[in-house]
């Protein structure tokens, strides 16, 4: 195992409460962004906002509908420079320029580094170097028609404590409202007495009028959104050693203190135990973490920082709504071609899934340097009426085929049918998936295409990362199907593996501490079905950030499924097609490797008869090892590790040895591999001499696909890589489809 996974503390449980390692990764920007805070006002991140209210509570504004805009953070990851007024100001223009206004995206956020010191009262005031005239900038900006966001962060900055300003319109000073002993006001504040970033004490005098005077500022201004970054419990501080829930609580009462209507978004990876005040006092919550690469990749993000969202989302699918607020995924890179880091089917699915989550649509990169295909995404009507649809999406199905469904009432859905792999894939999806026998209109949002009446189920093929979004109307209940309940803490634990208390756990306990060792597993040994056949398996879990179950069933190979969540006491719900052989059957959970998540129980349905994947994926950290070959832990990896220190020497491979195909001929292999820079793979297939092949990266962080032909036999086939004479590439995973006609 790497030094970075394996210098984590490891997963455990004191008496009832699950301990977690550190994050895996916080991006080097962060950090740097981190070290400026200490020596200046600097902040972060995306958006704000506006709508109306006269409450308090944020989450009951009228005519909230997520918001539609572009912010200047992911452009501020690529260029330092870029967060000027006259940047700012073309932005706006761009923007006005473009025609997306007329398709509802109004909002032009600045983010983190506008901030330069405090006026008399403690208040944050610009930068008058790169913002001379902040007002005049909004101006500008409402002129062309748009609203205006700005960032700040919970607590107090240094610079203000010691000037112990007086709080506008009370007798009191800044360190008057301070918590005693002081500690860290938001996360990025230090450790001891001296954090910089000071805590405030809402019970004391004067603490809520030092919020209305920085909010009634902004108002002042004319802000239309407020984005607040580093809340706690999340943004990678979790528990109550930091705690921001009153100041989120005084920023919202604040707000409508102003009397002007503005939007509050709170940021970032929030902590989902604490939803109910979250969804009280603000608009939105960002779920995650960062989506852009920060200096890990040479753009401005990829698909695994995507396919991250479609794994924190089931965790939280059913706490968005008007009444309650809404799920920020983070940017999208949707504008700048190549740069983005995208490819045109991942642009189209990761619009696709904000859409059907009604997350709020915040653009990265550069308005002004827009291309024709980020235009045809971002003015397609019917999909953007998707995300205002007030009816987020759920999954109903993961693995390597996903599905998504909104249910919009009286027998409409929105459906989202998402390829996970890079290879190209027949997807079929039976309706009673959605939870209806037949649907007698499909339409395709995309294309406006009327499809007709579609009997039993839907069948396409989709492109690598590609998807489809479809508007289904359904009649008629699919014939029932038996269902049974398997409670981990009732099965066969081994190893470090153990039960925990877990109130909002099925039964009331879970299972822990799996993982980190072949034996440190939790086995279900008497799943019994009437039939051998596909039967879906729904996995209720418990993780906060990245996390993966490796399982294997009646003692086969490994299976993968990827998870994420914001909470170790909440279980987020996850269903994957599951052979099962007639009889009593075994499923065992673990991670040899790496992290898996808590396990609260397993739910097998069906009658044995659901459409089998026609995909297989295997993991490299659990093949065969040669030589020098380990498993080291990979944040953005499948199974969240890989094979590393490859080649080198004859000897140093990764050998999958049980790649399996019902019938002789050419399939495709996806092989997902990280480099940075050039580096070469010999693969081996069944002994034969070894193909080169040639690889490029710009990250060893996260995984980049290849898909090349392989031909296979029927049965068992081995497959080896490696690289007698030079290093090769880290190596995630293979896939193995069969070859099909591009979409």
């Amino acid at each position: 195992m790497s030094v970075r996974g394996f210098l984590r503390s490891r997963v455990g449980f004191c008496a009832t409460h699950f301990l977690f390692p550190e994050p895996a990764r916080r991006s080097r920007l962060r950090r740097v962004r981190q070290a400026l805070l200490l020596r200046r006002s600097w902040c972060m991140l995306t958006v704000v906002l506006a709508l109306a209210s006269s409450a308090f509570a944020q989450s009951t504004v009228q005519h909230r509908n997520p918001y539609l805009g572009w912010s200047t953070f992911s452009q501020q990851t690529i260029d330092s420079s870029f967060l000027t007024q006259s940047n700012v100001s073309a932005e706006s223009d761009a923007l006005a320029a473009s025609g997306l206004e007329a398709h509802g995206f109004q909002y032009i956020n600045i983010d983190s580094g506008w901030m330069g010191s405090f006026d008399g009262y403690g208040r944050p005031i610009p930068d008058t170097t790169t913002f001379p005239d902040i007002q005049a900038l909004i101006a500008h900006i409402h002129a062309n028609g748009q609203k205006v966001g700005i960032y700040w962060i919970p607590g107090v900055e240094y610079p203000a404590v010691a000037a112990n300003s007086p709080i506008l319109g009370t007798q009191y000073h800044i360190q008057d409202i301070l918590t005693v002993p002081y500690t860290a006001g938001n996360a990025f504040g230090g450790s001891g007495t001296s954090p910089y970033h000071y805590k405030i004490d809402f019970s004391k005098p004067g603490a809520q009028e030092y919020m209305n005077s920085v909010v009634a500022l902004f108002a002042s201004w004319g802000v239309d959104l407020i984005k607040l970054d580093g809340v706690t419990p999340g943004s990678d501080s979790y528990g109550l050693s930091i705690d921001n829930r009153d100041d989120v609580a005084a920023w919202s009462k604040a707000i409508a203190a102003s009397g002007r209507p503005i939007w509050l978004t709170i940021s970032w990876a929030l902590d989902e135990d604490y939803l109910s005040v979250w969804q009280e006092y603000a608009n939105a919550r960002r779920i995650d973490q960062d989506v852009e690469c920060e200096g890990d990749c040479s753009k401005l993000t990829n698909w695994p920082r995507i396919y991250e969202r479609f794994r924190d989302l089931p965790g939280w699918e059913s706490a968005a709504g008007f009444e309650v607020g809404w799920n920020d995924l983070d940017s999208l890179e949707l504008l700048n071609g190549s740069a983005d880091g995208l490819t045109r089917e991942e642009k189209r699915s990761a619009l696709n899934l904000w859409v059907l989550a009604n997350a709020p649509i915040t653009l990265g990169g550069d308005l002004r340097s827009i291309d024709t295909f980020g235009k045809e995404l971002l003015s397609n009507d019917e999909v953007l009426a998707v995300d205002q649809s007030g009816s987020p999406a759920k999954q109903v199905l993961d693995g390597d085929l996903e599905v998504w469904v909104s249910d919009l009432g009286h027998g409409d859905y929105n459906v989202g049918i998402f390829n996970m792999n890079a290879t190209v894939v027949r997807a079929q999806i039976p309706w009673s998936l959605l939870g209806f026998g037949q649907a007698t209109d499909v339409r395709d949002v995309w294309l406006h295409r009327e499809l007709g009446s579609v009997p039993g189920g839907f069948s396409t093929v989709l492109a690598g990362h590609g998807s489809r979004l479809l508007r289904v109307h359904g009649i008629g209940k699919p014939a029932s199907a038996p269902s049974t309940n398997y409670e981990a803490e009732n099965a066969t634990l081994s190893g470090s593996a153990s039960v925990a208390e877990c109130n909002a756990c099925s039964g009331g306990e879970k299972v822990g501490n799996l993982g980190l060792g072949a034996a440190n597993t939790v086995t279900f040994e008497n799943v019994t079905v009437p039939r051998s056949g596909e039967y879906l398996m729904e996995v209720d879990s418990m993780t906060i950030g990245l996390r993966s179950f490796l399982y294997n069933v009646n003692g086969g190979s490994f299976q993968t499924l990827n998870c994420s969540g914001g909470s170790f006491e909440i279980p987020a719900s996850t269903t994957v097609p599951v052979y099962l052989k007639k009889g009593v059957n075994t499923i065992s959970f673990g991670n040899p490797p790496s992290y898996p998540p808590d396990l609260d129980r397993i739910v097998i349905r069906g009658n044995g008869d659901f459409p089998a994947p026609s995909t297989t994926s295997y993991e490299a950290e659990v093949a065969t090892l040669n030589g020098s070959a380990s498993a080291v832990f990979s944040n953005y990896s499948s199974g969240l590790a890989k094979a590393g220190n490859l080649g080198g020497g004859a000897g140093n491979t990764v050998t999958f040895e049980q790649v399996t195909v019902p019938s002789d001929g050419t399939y495709q292999l996806e092989i997902d591999y990280q480099t940075s820079g050039l580096r070469s793979f010999f693969m081996s297939v069944n002994g034969a001499a070894a193909t080169e092949l040639d690889l490029n990266g710009d990250t060893f962080s996260d995984p980049t696909p290849t898909v090349v032909p392989v031909t296979l036999h029927a049965g068992t086939n081995t497959i080896e890589f490696g690289n007698a004479s030079g290093y090769a590439p880290d190596l995630d995973r293979i896939v193995v489809a069969p070859r099909l006609g591009h979409p």
